[in-house]
């Protein structure tokens, strides 16, 4: 069974520098507000394990990631003066992933097909 989900999920792990959590975390609720008002979020939220960081995001398509990515760039930029990512992997169908290498290329994630599932 093929799927037709076009959902895109990112999948980035900080690791936030010494000292500087409590700052981060500061970030991360200005990110959520920021990140809720976008139409095509599907999901989207922060875990933490002592210094290390994992937002859990997806969104309805590829359009849907850029759009997020533009919205949140000045906020990524300042996160990133005190955190670096460490891995970053983005989900989805070969065609919407497409529509991201050329655009995410600088962030160097590793990309994953999904060929098989659902979405209800």
């Amino acid at each position: 069974m093929v799927t037709q989900d076009n959902c895109c999920s990112l999948v980035p792990y900080f690791k936030v520098s010494d000292g500087k959590i409590e700052e981060f975390q500061q970030l991360c609720q200005r990110f959520v507000e920021k990140t809720n008002s976008e139409s095509k979020c599907l999901y989207y939220g922060f875990s933490f394990d002592g210094n290390y960081v994992h937002c859990r995001e997806g969104y309805e398509d590829a359009e849907g990631v850029l759009t997020h990515l533009e919205n949140v760039s000045s906020l990524l930029e300042e996160s990133l003066k005190i955190a670096e990512i460490i891995r970053f992997e983005i989900h989805g169908p070969e065609a919407e992933l497409a529509k991201l290498r050329e655009p995410l290329s600088n962030l160097k994630p590793q990309f994953f097909i999904l060929k098989y599932g659902f979405r209800r």
